[in-house]
């Protein structure tokens, strides 16, 4: 059974964060690189969008939190704790953060990405123009790059589709070339 078709059973068809039903898709948390049923949700569009950043966030969709949190997927868990986390400042957020739950591997995870941390603390990664990248951005190299530990040479122009941004470092992304995951510097690279 794939991947998807076990969320779809896991989650009998709906959202795993607010239970809609329409437009589902499988979504993998950063920095995960494997889809898996243990690193993967299922979530509708309005969610997904307003989890990458597409589209603005809207506080009261995610009161859904409230139910999606208690969930017994630690995959659930740690969108749910990343949401909560951005929406802090409502109010309300903070205390649903606060009879959260999650064991030290899953809290290791959810912390990944810095959702927790103080906005003027966090790394910002910046392309060549400046522009702020996210992960699960598209970035074109600028310059050919020759990837260290092999013979290959990532061209000028190629696309880097779902990046990955390095938490401690905001000059490092990480996506694949070809079939292989590499370490990409941020000034050699512009946001699609």
């Amino acid at each position: 059974m794939s991947v998807l078709q076990t969320l779809q059973e896991r989650s009998n068809n709906t959202c795993e964060l607010c239970t809609s039903t329409e437009g589902l898709k499988q979504y993998t948390i950063p920095p995960s690189l494997n889809e898996n049923v243990a690193n993967d949700v299922l979530v509708c569009k309005t969610c997904s969008d307003q989890i990458e950043g597409h589209a603005e966030m809207d506080a009261n969709h995610w009161r859904c939190l409230n139910d999606s949190m208690w969930s017994e997927h630690a995959a659930v868990q740690i969108m749910a704790w990343r949401m909560l986390q951005r929406l802090r400042n409502e109010g309300w957020p903070k205390d649903l953060l606060d009879m959260m739950y999650l064991d030290d591997d899953a809290l290791a995870l959810a912390r990944a990405t810095g959702e927790h941390e103080d906005p003027d603390n966090k790394i910002v990664h910046r392309d060549v123009n400046g522009v702020v990248l996210k992960t699960g951005d598209a970035v074109v190299l600028v310059k050919d790059l020759k990837v260290k530990g092999s013979s290959m040479v990532a061209k000028q122009g190629t696309a880097v589709r779902n990046i990955r941004l390095d938490r401690d470092n905001a000059e490092y992304i990480e996506g694949k070339v070809g079939a292989q995951q590499i370490v990409i510097i941020t000034k050699y690279v512009k946001k699609l």
